[in-house]
């Protein structure tokens, strides 16, 4: 298990409440990816499943410890949905509820973690919402979501809720230094790509990764010279990957702060020139316009089942020279 350091703040004060015998039997602890959460949630399951515990640590070396070093501890339940499918069915969930409304098979206490809880279909969710309102003895729901508003408000009712925050530039830079990225304003710019999530920007900086931004940058930055914006398909165009739209949506962003004077607030601080070109092209007007536009299409590729990505994506390209010259005609 890998630790970080700005999760001993909250580990502690979640494990206080276990420690004091008050630790509610379903936790929601509310993430954004790569702040962690997974290491969060598995040393609280390691506390919880430890026949010794030293103070806040598991021992590492009773039969339990050993167990979930192990993978394979049987009153550890971790349900994934099933192969080629992005939900998690009713029959995941109830297989799980048996289970857990018996005997723990170690004796000890059982412990069920969905680490992406927005995978519950409607009926799995419901299924899982009865077991929380009648919860079986010595058992420990951990659920992560990174939009709690996507779960039943009834489901949200029944758990503690707990948000896990994005450390602050300073710490989540040093940490990347440590990390070995030595480029500061690279650095800077993932984290805030990334809203300070440091193993997000970790990901993020990974070299194949920042050229596919890079890439984009560069695309755009050529889109204004020569005014063909359909030239940003290529790097716009990723399978099931909706980055290049956060980037591009970040920059129409940064555009606009720029022309309100926030630049210490810009996210790409790395692409200022890119930036700039922006902010003098086009009206807050235009760029709140065409902003609009690329969130609609983010949606739009989130949303939709079974959408044509590259066809959408060339629709909004060609009709971008085009809206901006609507605008400009109706202001």
């Amino acid at each position: 298990m890998k630790w970080y350091p700005w999760l001993n703040a909250p580990y502690r004060q979640i494990l206080s409440r276990y420690q004091q015998g008050r630790g509610h039997h379903a936790l929601l602890l509310h993430s954004q990816p790569g702040n962690g959460e997974a290491s969060l949630c598995y040393a609280l399951s390691r506390w919880l499943m430890c026949r010794q515990p030293d103070g806040s640590k598991s021992c590492g070396v009773c039969h339990s410890c050993r167990l979930m070093m192990a993978g394979n501890h049987p009153d550890f339940y971790q349900p994934e949905p099933e192969k080629g499918r992005q939900t998690l069915g009713v029959d995941s969930i109830r297989a799980i509820i048996d289970s857990v409304y018996g005997r723990a098979r170690q004796g000890g206490v059982k412990v069920v973690w969905l680490p992406h809880a927005e995978q519950l279909t409607e009926q799995a969710a419901n299924a899982l919402l009865k077991t929380l309102e009648e919860p079986p003895e010595d058992t420990y729901f951990l659920l992560v979501c990174e939009t709690p508003a996507r779960l039943l408000p009834t489901l949200r009712s029944r758990c503690l809720y707990w948000p896990l925050p994005a450390p602050n530039e300073a710490l989540g830079l040093r940490w990347l230094r440590q990390a070995g990225f030595d480029d500061s304003l690279s650095a800077c710019t993932a984290l805030r790509l990334c809203a300070n999530a440091p193993l997000a920007a970790e990901a993020l900086l990974q070299p194949a990764r920042w050229q596919a931004r890079l890439a984009l940058c560069e695309a755009l930055q050529d889109a204004l010279t020569n005014g063909d914006f359909l030239a940003l398909l290529p790097a716009l165009y990723r399978d099931k990957d909706d980055d290049p739209l956060h980037w591009l949506l970040s920059l129409l962003t940064d555009a606009l702060k720029w022309q309100q004077g926030a630049q210490e607030f810009l996210v790409n601080a790395d692409r200022t020139s890119l930036v700039t070109a922006l902010a003098a092209r086009w009206p807050a007007g235009v760029l709140h316009a065409q902003w609009q536009q690329w969130l609609l299409c983010l949606r739009q590729c989130q949303e939709i089942s079974g959408v044509n990505r590259e066809l959408l994506l060339t629709h909004h390209l060609l009709n971008w020279k085009q809206g901006v010259a609507h605008t400009y005609a109706s202001q």
